[in-house]
């Protein structure tokens, strides 16, 4: 059994230890606060964009154009949004592991542009190729880096260097529930946001007409579709990773302060034990005296 001694320091430092994971708690909730603000100031933007893209879909003209054809090719690029950091719980794990599944069950040949250090060191361990890597981005997404990558997706996509492109990130739904997710950016498929009813149109049912015609219209409308729905997951990924932390550091600290009472209980026991002895020897010294 360990010392007085060694228990007190054993305690003293889980108690050092529970004081930074609590600093860090606090730090995850005002992170938290600030990333759901942004959050939710994107998805009407989002929302609105997605309803127009789902009108476009069911358009004759726009069926035929580049963006919304379906692939013939065998090769895809995935978009893949982690954090840099750990200590969040299983929040990158989570949408490492259904990217990955997502991949094994396409089958195609992929390419993987990670946004976050921990989803490259994942798809780096599996011998996958890792494309590109942008680590700013994770740690504050601006809407601008999402503009950026979004011309490099168009890029990759329009010279045919890859077929489709996929779209891992994790949904917000809740303090609690984060939901990790993979969607196809392109060719453009159904739009669909974070807890958006979305009233799609039926075939047929929106005549659209396009000025100057449909490729121009296209041509913009889709960059920033794409820029918008990148921008969207990058916030919803974002407040996901505070709240996982948030979480995870809420636990670490209960558990720490259980360690800290089991520690705070086996010192008195052990204390105890010695002050027992203390005065069973001293009864013992004095019934040799009186003998």
């Amino acid at each position: 059994m360990p010392s007085k001694k060694a228990i007190k320091l054993r305690r003293a430092g889980v108690h050092t230890i529970k004081q930074i994971v609590k600093a860090m708690d606090m730090v995850a909730v005002t992170k938290l606060q600030r990333s759901k603000a942004r959050l939710l100031a994107t998805r009407p933007m989002f929302r609105e964009i997605a309803r127009v893209m789902d009108q476009l879909r069911h358009n004759a003209d726009a069926k035929r154009h580049l963006y919304f054809r379906e692939p013939a090719g065998n090769k895809a690029a995935y978009v893949l949004i982690t954090s840099n950091r750990g200590l969040c719980g299983s929040y990158n794990s989570n949408v490492s592991g259904t990217a990955l599944r997502h991949m094994e069950a396409t089958g195609k040949e992929e390419a993987v542009i990670a946004v976050g250090n921990r989803g490259r060191d994942y798809f780096q361990r599996r011998k996958k190729r890792i494309r590109d890597c942008y680590t700013e981005i994770a740690e504050t997404a601006f809407y601008e880096d999402a503009q950026k990558l979004s011309k490099e997706l168009i890029s990759l996509y329009t010279s045919g260097e890859v077929d489709e492109v996929y779209l891992a990130y994790t949904e917000f739904e809740s303090v609690l529930t984060h939901v990790p997710r993979v969607v196809r950016l392109l060719p453009v498929g159904e739009a669909r946001a974070a807890e958006a009813k979305l009233e799609t149109a039926e075939p047929g049912s929106c005549p659209m007409q396009f000025d100057p015609d449909v490729d121009t219209v296209l041509e913009d409308a889709v960059p920033l579709y794409l820029t918008a729905f990148l921008y969207g997951a990058m916030q919803e990924s974002g407040c996901s990773e505070q709240a996982a932390r948030m979480l995870s550091m809420d636990a670490a600290t209960k558990n720490a302060t259980e360690i800290i009472d089991d520690l705070t209980r086996m010192y008195n026991r052990k204390r105890q034990a010695g002050i027992t002895q203390e005065i069973a020897e001293i009864v013992g010294g004095a019934n040799v005296n009186k003998q």
